[in-house]
């Protein structure tokens, strides 16, 4: 990588904790629908997933996803009335870095509008917000990731690309990206900083904290090359 123009975000989990949220709105829905479901299930199998690998999960399992998505979007969005919690540290990661930025989601441009969009956070985006509706393809193709650097005008080689699940990070990798795997501070699946690296992330980081000392780190590192 010659030089860092851009961080192209996943939105749950890396920019707003909505994944603990929006795993929890599904399994109400799905359990709601005759499939007893945990939220911790609910992560394990729909986390990062696009709508149309979703779907393919419920109707193998006898649900109607139009019912179930409807009922999960009620919930989590009545959520996102009354809170749309941060990661930690975001802020700081995003006013002390001035690099072109980008979100990247495999959610729908709806959710995206009724939690991120609805935030100061949005501002930092500058309406850089993607959504798998659009693209042809969602992650783990990579698709928004080149979307994404077309709209900001920098080479994908340029960008950095922070996702918590495997999806993203084959995104990433795929489309020329740095991959950097990210673990929450409220991502409870056990070993999952080991499944991000398998995946083939470049980098691990263990909250915003770490991302931020990485991105100094690197950013130094190319000016001393210079």
């Amino acid at each position: 990588m010659s030089g860092i123009k851009a961080i192209l975000f996943d939105c749950d989990g890396v920019v707003i904790d909505s994944e603990p949220m929006g795993c929890g709105a599904l399994a109400q829905a799905v359990t709601e629908a005759g499939r007893p479901m945990s939220q911790h299930e609910a992560r394990a199998i729909f986390s990062g997933n696009s709508a149309r690998d979703s779907r393919r999960w419920m109707a193998s399992n006898g649900l109607d996803a139009a019912t179930v998505f409807a009922r999960s979007d009620d919930i989590l969005f009545e959520m996102f009335e009354t809170s749309i919690p941060y990661i930690p540290g975001i802020e700081r990661v995003l006013c002390d870095f001035p690099l072109e930025r980008a979100i990247c989601s495999n959610s729908s441009v709806l959710r995206l509008e009724l939690s991120i969009g609805r935030t100061p956070l949005a501002a930092h985006f500058g309406g850089h917000v993607y959504s798998a509706e659009h693209v042809a393809q969602p992650k783990p193709a990579p698709d928004l990731a080149l979307h994404a650097c077309r709209q900001l005008g920098v080479d994908p080689r340029e960008a950095v690309f922070i996702d918590d699940n495997i999806h993203g990070i084959h995104c990433a990798k795929e489309a020329g990206c740095m991959a950097v795997g990210f673990v929450a501070p409220s991502d409870d699946r056990v070993g999952h900083a080991d499944t991000l690296r398998a995946a083939g992330a470049d980098h691990l980081v263990n909250g915003m904290s770490e991302f931020h000392d990485l991105l100094a780190t690197l950013l130094n590192n190319i000016l001393e090359e210079a």
